[in-house]
């Protein structure tokens, strides 16, 4: 019997999740994408809370070009909102997506701003 995509897509989020825990000193950057819009988070798994979220919903600047420079702008908002943290290193949890596209453009915007992962 073949897997759905949703099916394939929780297989592989659960095999990551084994071994990616964020904790308050490194984070654990969670991509979601959906087909419209992007989110990220930083999570603090040991602790069960979320430091800080960047969402491409209701953002002029995300909505002026394509949804890949969409994730670039989260991209970088993720890592401002780290930044006012005091958060440096964090641990990329690409969610069960191929890091590819949108997930790509989001993790190197990211870098670009200054998180290292």
């Amino acid at each position: 019997m073949a897997l759905t995509k949703t099916q394939r897509r929780a297989r592989i989020q659960k095999r990551i999740r084994k071994t990616v825990t964020g904790s308050a000193a490194k984070p654990r950057l969670s991509v979601f994408r959906s087909n419209k819009e992007i989110y990220a988070q930083l999570i603090d798994d040991l602790n069960g809370k979320t430091l800080g979220s960047a969402t491409s919903i209701g953002d002029k600047a995300a909505h002026g070009g394509s949804k890949t420079d969409q994730a670039a702008v989260v991209g970088k908002k993720i890592a401002e909102i780290a930044k006012a943290a005091k958060i440096d290193t964090v641990v990329f949890d690409r969610g069960g997506y191929l890091y590819h596209g949108r997930v790509k453009a989001l993790a190197d915007a990211a870098r670009e701003n200054g998180l290292k992962f």
